[in-house]
């Protein structure tokens, strides 16, 4: 690892170098940390000092609310369109800066280059998306049920809207959450990662340049626990969207009834991948790679459990082996397959459950330990055979570890894939009609995915079922946490 005391440039190479930056940004100020306190933000690939970030306390966390609070009334009173122009341009200045955006979240995540080149392009339809939908939350003419009255129900921006992002996806966790609460007429307080700081400082900068007033969006780097806790007890703060572990969501949810906080949960994964004997192989091969390993495995997407129908498993392995074998690791800059894990705790983990499935007689096809690339590199790695009590069966992984099963019938299939305490995405995969729709309803999960894997995207509600989390994220829906109805009923004498 690189020495960090020693390290103070950047080794970013950006066409805009004010895109980089280190300070929180509180009511349009870039702000430091009391006393100067930094948090070092390195390069999961080789440990290199990114930045050293301002490490904002209580107070400060105290202070955004102060002044979210304080440019709310001028930011709902806007007209919406005014609110739209403003994310319209935000939009246009992700796209314009796109590749400088790109490499700073490859730099400070780890995923490769086109992965981060996509996230932006994403992350920016979500802008893009709300600055329309910004226009049309209108009043709800209601056919009166008095005889002497009209009736009107009303949405309104809720108020300051808490957003708690994680580290696997820096920018599209803040836009998903921000453009929404933002054309709702909402101001918001956002809360990244320590570990992926410097792509929600960059947009920062960017809705600075849009014409996003002071206050209006704010984000504050620092440790969770004192930032949040700050957040979770100030009943100025009206809405809470977290998205992260299950466990923290949990935690969060106690904390939020004290205030009452309006919560929106996108919590863990754990995703079944059924394919059955019908399903066209190649195609469910190559989707199976996608499902597992983008993101080097850290998607709360990724595919965990892989069930394959009896008569087709052994060819499903062999392929699905030789595919994972010839995936490129390395440094995200290189544009390899599979890049860094995020931290020494994300490897471990993927040791532990190679271990525990191989020591309750699962067999290892492919990887199975530590790469050479370096020490937070994991090798893409496939099990089978893998028993229903071993950890990989009921933990999220988050890692490049795929297990395999066989299962016969569908049934068993179903039954199988349902036994989680998680439900938010499932993949499925055969030909037949009408076991498409018998399994998209009786599979517990938000999201299906039928003979293919990629099904996010703005228009949609994204979310789960069950411990996977509460609310919606995408879409219309994806407004409605950062606005409340009001029922107005009008005299007509």
């Amino acid at each position: 690892m690189a020495d960090l005391a020693k390290r103070t440039d950047s080794p970013l190479d950006l066409a805009d170098r004010r895109l980089m930056r280190s300070l929180a940004y509180v009511g349009g100020q870039w702000t430091a940390g009391r006393d100067g306190v930094s948090v070092p933000v390195t390069d999961p690939a080789d440990g290199a000092l990114l930045a050293e970030v301002a490490r904002i306390d209580t107070d400060g966390a105290t202070a955004a609310v102060d002044v979210a609070d304080a440019a709310f009334p001028a930011w709902a009173g806007l007209l919406p369109q005014e609110r739209s122009k403003i994310l319209r341009r935000w939009f246009d200045l992700m796209i314009e800066n796109r590749e400088d955006l790109a490499v700073l979240m490859t730099a400070e995540q780890g995923k490769p280059i086109s992965e981060s080149r996509g996230e932006i392009d994403y992350a920016a339809s979500f802008v893009e998306f709300y600055a329309e939908e910004a226009k049309r939350p209108n009043i709800e003419g209601v056919t009166s049920h008095l005889g002497d009255a009209e009736v009107e129900v009303w949405r309104e921006p809720l108020g300051v809207a808490a957003l708690v992002t994680p580290w696997n996806f820096p920018s599209a966790m803040i836009t998903r959450k921000a453009a929404a609460a933002l054309a709702a007429g909402c101001t918001v307080i956002v809360h990244p990662s320590i570990e992926t700081p410097l792509s929600a400082l960059a947009l920062a900068e960017l809705g600075e340049r849009a014409g996003l007033p002071a206050g209006v969006f704010n984000v504050v780097t620092g440790d969770a626990p004192e930032i949040v806790g700050a957040w979770m007890a100030d009943k100025r703060v009206r809405a809470l969207s977290f998205t992260g572990s299950t466990e923290i969501g949990k935690l969060l949810y106690r904390q939020g009834a004290d205030t009452v906080k309006r919560l929106v949960l996108e919590l863990g994964g754990h995703a079944p991948f059924l394919v059955f004997a019908d399903a066209d192989l190649d195609q469910a091969v190559d989707e199976a790679v996608k499902a597992k390993f983008a993101t080097s495995g850290q998607d709360c997407l990724g595919a965990n459990r892989f069930f394959v129908e009896r008569p087709i498993h052994d060819a499903f392995c062999k392929a699905f082996t030789e595919r994972t074998k010839a995936l490129s690791v390395g440094r995200g800059a290189e544009d390899p397959d599979i890049g860094p894990l995020m931290n020494e705790a994300a490897v471990r983990k993927q040791e532990e459950h190679v271990a525990d499935a191989l020591a309750k007689g699962a067999k290892l096809l492919a990887g199975g330990k530590r790469h050479a690339a370096g020490p937070l590199f994991f090798e893409p790695t496939i099990l089978v055979d893998v028993p229903a009590d071993a950890l990989i069966m009921h933990e999220e992984t988050f890692g490049p570890v795929a297990a395999v099963c066989a299962f016969d019938g569908e049934a068993e299939a179903l039954r199988r894939a349902n036994d989680t305490e998680y439900g938010l995405v499932a993949y499925l995969h055969t030909q037949d009609p009408r076991r498409i729709y018998r399994a998209s309803r009786a599979l517990q999960f938000g999201m299906v995915a039928v003979n293919r894997t990629k099904v996010t995207g703005a228009p949609i509600p994204f979310g789960g079922m069950k411990q996977s989390g509460l609310g919606r994220e995408g879409s219309r829906i994806g407004m409605e946490a950062f606005t409340e109805v009001k029922y107005v009923c009008r005299d007509w004498a």
